[in-house]
């Protein structure tokens, strides 16, 4: 065979090696919360893949988010005090939601098991975590069922690693007002490269105007 021709047969192969591994791995990307946009690479998540946010399931909830409001199922595993109120708050549509609180030993297989029918899932893995083989297995999964992978905590592996470093808390005045919002100090973690970024989050409440000066104020001595 001439040398151009076999040039020309090789980038034939190498384009659609590449187009057929662009479809297998994660190259759908899904409905992004704007707040957490920044922090994804390419700015959205992708499914056939798993991130990682360990040290704030708010933020976690919030990844959470786009999907389910967009119109997605989505699965949370492990996680006993997740708060429906909040996840509501956030953007989680409760009514397209499942819940398994506490799998126990069984939470990789109860985990997988959502992932054939579930475009998306939330899981906190226990304390020893999954085994190199466990987590390539998953992973695989993930790419044949196009699903994506949310962990509250350190996976593997993981497209991100999104780790919250430090925060603080809005809203609150002198003995008055509510909470309303959070900024994160958020670590991102991606292909080797890590970035820095701050997250405000907002909450449902709204602040009541401040008290008015006058009048008896009690005043701790």
């Amino acid at each position: 065979m001439p040398a151009a021709a076999r040039s020309e047969t090789v980038a034939s192969l190498q384009a659609r090696i590449a187009a057929m591994q662009s479809r297998s791995l994660g190259s759908r990307s899904l409905p992004t919360a704007a707040a957490v946009a920044p922090l994804l690479p390419g700015g959205a998540l992708r499914s056939g893949v798993a991130y990682a946010a360990p040290g704030s399931l708010a933020l976690a909830m919030l990844l959470l988010a786009g999907p389910s409001a967009a119109g997605a199922w989505c699965g949370v595993v492990g996680i006993p005090e997740f708060g429906a109120e909040a996840a509501a708050e956030l953007g989680v549509v409760l009514e397209r939601l499942v819940l398994v609180p506490d799998p126990g030993e069984h939470w990789l297989a109860v985990t997988a098991q959502l992932t054939e029918v579930l475009p998306i899932v939330l899981v906190r893995p226990p304390a020893k975590g999954a085994s190199p083989a466990e987590t390539a297995r998953l992973a695989s999964r993930l790419r044949q069922r196009d699903a994506t992978l949310l962990v509250a905590g350190p996976w593997s592996g993981a497209e991100a690693t999104l780790e919250t470093t430090g925060g603080s808390w809005t809203g609150i005045g002198a003995g008055w007002g509510y909470l309303a919002g959070r900024e994160l100090d958020v670590a991102v973690t991606a292909r080797e490269i890590r970035s820095r970024h701050r997250l405000r989050i907002e909450t449902g409440f709204r602040l009541p105007a401040a008290p008015a000066a006058a009048g008896p104020r009690l005043v701790a001595g």
